[in-house]
């Protein structure tokens, strides 16, 4: 990988990561799905141009039907569920439980598009939700925590998951119904889909007060920089390194998401939640095939 290359995947990493930072400042203003609906607008408001400067604004309505799957189940229904998710956990918790989308991806690729798994990739599914159990574990039973305090955090945590195993089923989806559309059309038209999809929740629960200006400030950086831009230059890295090389942002997004929380948002970082977040990531390297045994070889790369 080039010094180039390397470079724009740090930079995705830091943006995807500080997506859930922005998140946890503005959902408290703006609501879920607010925040989410002004993220995948100015998203859209940035894509559609720049697909019209390629020429390419055809290929929405040649295949709208499966990019609108893929807008709900890509960035409509998990966008939400992390935003509704991040109050209760906080910035670096939902970055990390975000990281189990592969895990999902690998076990619907297993019985959706019957991919074959060895012995080291069912081991990886195995550890990576140990590490999740561990998480939950942490961030459930507190010894101060009441029993509401518990069923939020709980629902928080399934509510992450889901969205993961949205990100799962829309990676694989994609692979099937969007195999050799225009990647721009795919961001572009993924986008608008959810931007409708989320207008009219959005407009019914649109807070009565008017949003911070630090809250306005984190929901158009999480539209232009997390969403817009993070796509752009997730898109030009798989072109430029490939599919199984672009997916090891999965495993930085977490370094920048407990980072950014820890230091900018004061969360907590206990040594039992730090050693969850490294199972989870161990067993999604496992898991998609990023740690490969010498002298076997491996036909397909886990979904992510």
């Amino acid at each position: 990988m080039r010094a180039r290359d390397l470079l724009e995947l740090v930079s995705l990493a830091a943006l995807w990561g500080a997506s859930f930072m922005f998140m946890r400042i503005s959902v408290p203003d703006f609501g879920p799905l607010a925040t989410i609906m002004l993220r995948v607008a100015i998203a859209s408001a940035l894509l559609l141009p720049w697909l019209a400067l390629r020429g390419r604004m055809a290929d929405l309505r040649l295949h709208a039907g499966p990019l609108a799957v893929v807008g709900l189940a890509n960035s409509a229904l998990p966008f939400a569920l992390f935003a509704y998710a991040i109050v209760s956990l906080g910035a670096g918790l939902a970055s990390v439980l975000n990281a189990t989308a592969p895990l999902f991806g690998a076990l619907i690729a297993r019985a959706w598009l019957k991919e074959r798994l060895g012995a080291l990739r069912w081991m990886g599914l195995a550890l990576g939700f140990v590490g999740v159990v561990l998480l939950a574990r942490e961030r459930i039973t507190p010894a101060d925590a009441s029993n509401a305090i518990e069923g939020r955090a709980l629902l928080a945590v399934c509510a992450c998951l889901a969205a993961a195993l949205c990100y799962g089923f829309a990676a694989n989806y994609t692979r099937r119904a969007l195999a050799g559309v225009d990647a721009a059309a795919v961001a572009a038209g993924s986008q608008c889909v959810a931007t409708i999809a989320l207008l009219p929740p959005a407009a019914l629960t649109w807070p009565a007060r008017i949003p911070s200006p630090g809250a306005w400030a984190s929901v158009v950086a999480l539209g232009a920089l997390c969403t817009g831009l993070g796509y752009l230059l997730y898109f030009r890295l798989i072109r430029n390194v490939g599919p199984s090389r672009a997916i090891s942002v999965t495993f930085l997004i977490p370094v920048f998401g407990v980072l950014f929380g820890t230091v900018l948002l004061d969360e907590p970082l206990s040594p039992s939640m730090l050693a969850g977040s490294l199972v989870v990531l161990l067993g999604t390297a496992l898991a998609t095939g990023l740690f490969r045994v010498p002298g076997k070889s491996h036909r397909s790369h886990g979904a992510g």
